[in-house]
């Protein structure tokens, strides 16, 4: 057993386990360069020699070497890149001290391991292995031949598959998208500083997308990026400004040998707030918009010449105003983007994307009670068919990830909601809408400190800005259903503050006040939630409980229970 950082490598069962005693998941080869280092004794290891201890008689490219570095410090928790630390001359070293250890059974905690993410592996990594000697004896020539002629196409395709790109063998590879340097141009001190830190950030955001490769650029060195790199497909370019008050990044996609922009994307903070939140909201603001458009540019549209020339124009507008109504959502905003939707969908009926948005927006609508029963009901079929449909069509679409999503949530499916989301995440990494759903899935779930968490993150992110009412909403409702009514009362502030008109927030609010001895707030909460959604009374006040955990449905009741306290009607 090998110790380090607080984490135990079990060379004899190959298994890596945290600090808390939970397995971690590891790819083979990422799991054996982590064995590899710890048995180093902290020596800087060239990339070259890690991958000739890693790959040995294979040839791959770094690309490999990086993806099982990215692996490693995700599994370490090494976001600063301080316990394996890229050398400055090249190559790589652990930092932290090992200590061996005779075997011993760390604690384990019963839960399932902690996943990393398994990309597919490389074509040029699969090693040939030798071929077993024959144990029976063949007699018929015929079958000695055909065997020989089967032994020789099965080495070909080995061979083949060992010298020879993804791109030659399956007809396409990833796209390459290299992230070049943000330059500082902001005449402030510690620009630099900032600069090179949401260069990393970026860097690693995208580096998470499924699709796409992401490599070193071949030209300007930048602090901590590893490797000569390929040609890229795709550069994203920024530059860092300081205004009195605030730090703007601007950054873009740009098509290599067009020079083409693809896509735009600018996002301010103020100067007030902490470094980390300021690189992690300025690095999520553009990279939501970058990434989203890189999925429209990788995923061919679904709808046909004249649904594209349309979509160019009043269709694209009809989704965009759909997509903020279901991020900002007032009963008013919902009928108006509904209508708007149902009639761009008359005039253009097979259009997937406006079929997809307004199965969306309606699903919305079935979560915020906002459907009688008999129309819930039609909808949730017709958005089932509908999304079905989109998935054959599209299955790496963002937007329709999330729209599906939305429908397993809203249905009461939360486990499989977590799946689709952690897919819609996978494209997106700074998607503040399916980490919303993720929470709200981990709360029906029972699991309320993951969800603060999910939440929280979110917030970090803060993209799309029209969707913060509901993580703000989602943290307010994970501390009540804690019990710590004292800290949901800013976070469900916050969310009334931005969207005032759902009612829900300001049952929720009533009942923080209540339990936090506010009676008086209390009640004045309860009249204006009354106002908003009249009608509501102890009977209807909760979401629907199906395939809930008993743990969150006796949560729910003693929230409600402070509701009632605050003034909401029996019956």
């Amino acid at each position: 057993m090998l110790r380090f950082a607080g984490f135990g490598l079990d060379q004899q069962r190959a298994e890596l386990w945290g600090p808390d005693g939970v397995a971690i998941k590891l790819r083979p080869k990422t799991l054996e360069m982590l064995r590899f280092f710890a048995t180093s004794g902290g020596r800087v290891l060239s990339k070259q020699e890690l991958m000739e201890a890693i790959w040995p008689n294979v040839h791959v490219g770094e690309d490999s070497l990086f993806q099982c570095i990215r692996e490693l410090r995700t599994a370490l928790g090494d976001e600063r890149r301080q316990i394996i630390r890229l050398a400055s001359g090249g190559g790589y070293s652990l930092t932290a001290e090992v200590v061996a250890e005779p075997e011993a059974n760390p604690a384990r905690v019963d839960v399932a391991p902690a996943v990393v993410a398994e990309p597919s592996v490389p074509a040029e990594a699969v090693a040939i292995q030798p071929a077993p000697r024959p144990v029976s004896r063949l007699r018929s020539p015929v079958l000695i031949g055909a065997v020989g002629a089967l032994c020789v196409v099965i080495l070909g395709v080995a061979v083949a598959a060992s010298v020879l790109t993804p791109d030659v063998l399956f007809k396409r590879r990833p796209p390459r998208i290299a992230v070049m340097a943000i330059v500082d141009e902001s005449n402030d001190p510690r620009g630099a500083v900032m600069a090179a830190e949401v260069t990393g950030r970026l860097m690693d955001g995208f580096a998470r997308i499924r699709n796409i490769s992401v490599v070193a650029p071949r030209t300007a060195a930048v602090a901590g990026v590893e490797g000569a790199g390929a040609k890229a497909d795709y550069e994203i370019r920024g530059e860092l400004q300081r205004g009195d008050q605030s730090w703007t990044l601007r950054a873009r996609i740009i098509k290599n040998g067009s020079g083409e922009v693809q896509s735009v994307a600018a996002a301010s903070v103020s100067t007030d707030e902490v470094d980390a939140l300021q690189q992690s909201r300025l690095v999520a603001g553009v990279g939501h918009v970058l990434a989203r458009r890189l999925n429209e540019l990788l995923e061919p549209s679904a709808a046909s010449s004249a649904s594209r020339t349309a979509s160019a124009g009043g269709d694209k507008v009809a989704v965009e105003q759909a997509l903020a109504s279901i991020n900002q959502t007032t009963r008013e905003r919902f009928g108006a983007a509904q209508t708007m939707l149902q009639k761009a969908l008359r005039d253009d009926p097979d259009n997937v994307d406006l079929a997809v948005a307004l199965s969306s927006l309606q699903l919305r609508g079935i979560q915020m009670v906002w459907f009688s029963p008999e129309e819930a009901l039609t909808v949730e079929a017709k958005a089932n068919a509908t999304l079905e449909q989109a998935l054959r069509v599209k299955p790496n679409s963002i937007p329709v990830l999330e729209a599906h999503c939305r429908f397993l949530s809203a249905t009461n499916h939360f486990v499989e909601s977590l799946v689709t989301c952690a897919k819609a995440l996978s494209f997106d990494p700074w998607n503040g809408s399916a980490l919303y759903l993720i929470g709200l899935g981990q709360i029906y779930l029972g699991r309320f400190d993951d969800a603060l968490a999910t939440f929280e993150q979110a917030d970090r992110y803060d993209t799309p800005p029209a969707s913060r009412w509901t993580w703000l909403l989602g943290a307010g409702t994970a501390y009540a259903l804690m019990g710590r009514y004292d800290e949901a009362l800013p976070w469900l502030q916050r969310s009334i503050a931005i969207t005032p008109g759902t009612g829900r927030s300001h049952f929720l609010l009533a009942a923080a006040y209540q339990r936090s001895g506010r009676s008086e707030e209390a009640k004045a909460a309860m009249q204006e939630g009354l106002r908003l959604r009249p009608g509501t009374t102890r009977l209807n006040v909760s979401p629907p409980m199906k395939n809930a955990s008993p743990v969150c449905i006796a949560a729910w009741d003693r929230v409600v229970q402070a509701e009632v306290d605050a003034g909401l009607p029996e019956k």
